[in-house]
């Protein structure tokens, strides 16, 4: 018994410890928590002029957040527009503003407080046209929208509020990255339910601990938000804090 209790913990150390202490190590070198509120949230270039580009487009972002919860999270946001629009929409959940539904409140491709974003998903043209009308109405229908509901951890926050919308819109057969912590908060009170991007189950106590498997999500453990796991569908690793290792990048498609 003992024996066992001490490969689990070294288990434990080995696959959240280490991996939360390197990224520790790496934010401290970038120095990035410092000046924040005045780091660059510019455009990075990754979407193309809406006038010039008359096709649907949808996509979803990823980036490190903000001060020390950067060593372990990121912020996700989804912009889109529809076919012949004249402009992109971009929907943030923050915990800023009179409701924490923020529209259009920063560059739709902007670096998030100097956090460079990738890319999750890319959808345009017809394929992307076909996901404009499920993606606004989960968007309509999202029930934590009320001044108070936003909570950083374990949710429901940005990535939950994403994750949501990724539910309801099986089509986009994506998963966020591994460092979405609130990704797996219950937003309509399931702690059990199937994975509706494919085949699978994903139990979640609370947001605080849970496990997930399915074909698109792949095999995690949720402990305390930091997710560790293999990715079945394209080979990779999940580690807490470092993201994604192996095809593809995080939550691609």
């Amino acid at each position: 018994m003992v024996s066992l209790l001490k490969a689990g913990l070294a288990l434990f150390a080995l696959i959240y410890l280490l991996p939360l202490g390197i990224a520790a190590l790496r934010y401290r070198a970038r120095g990035t928590g410092r000046l924040w509120r005045s780091a660059d949230r510019s455009s990075i270039g990754a979407l193309p002029p809406p006038g010039r580009h008359t096709a649907a487009l949808v996509r979803v972002f990823s980036a490190r957040t903000v001060r020390w919860r950067g060593i372990m999270a990121s912020h996700s946001w989804i912009v889109f527009k529809a076919h012949g629009a004249s402009s992109y929409r971009r929907y943030d959940y923050t915990a800023w503003g009179e409701r924490p539904i923020r529209v259009n409140g920063f560059e739709p491709d902007g670096r998030w407080f100097g956090q460079v974003p990738q890319v999750v998903l890319a959808a345009a043209g017809d394929a992307a046209t076909a996901l404009l009308a499920k993606i606004e109405a989960a968007i309509a229908g999202y029930a934590w929208r009320n001044p108070g509901d936003y909570r950083a951890w374990p949710g429901p926050n940005s990535n939950t509020f994403v994750a949501a919308i990724l539910d309801a819109v099986p089509e986009m057969r994506i998963s966020l990255p591994p460092t979405a912590i609130g990704k797996d908060y219950p937003y309509d009170g399931q702690w059990l339910r199937r994975t509706r991007s494919g085949p699978g189950l994903r139990l979640t106590l609370g947001g605080y601990a849970g496990v997930t498997l399915g074909w698109v999500e792949g095999f995690e453990v949720n402990i305390l938000g930091a997710v560790a796991g293999l990715d079945i569908r394209r080979p990779a690793v999940k580690l807490p804090g470092l993201g994604r290792f192996g095809v593809g990048q995080d939550g691609s498609s």
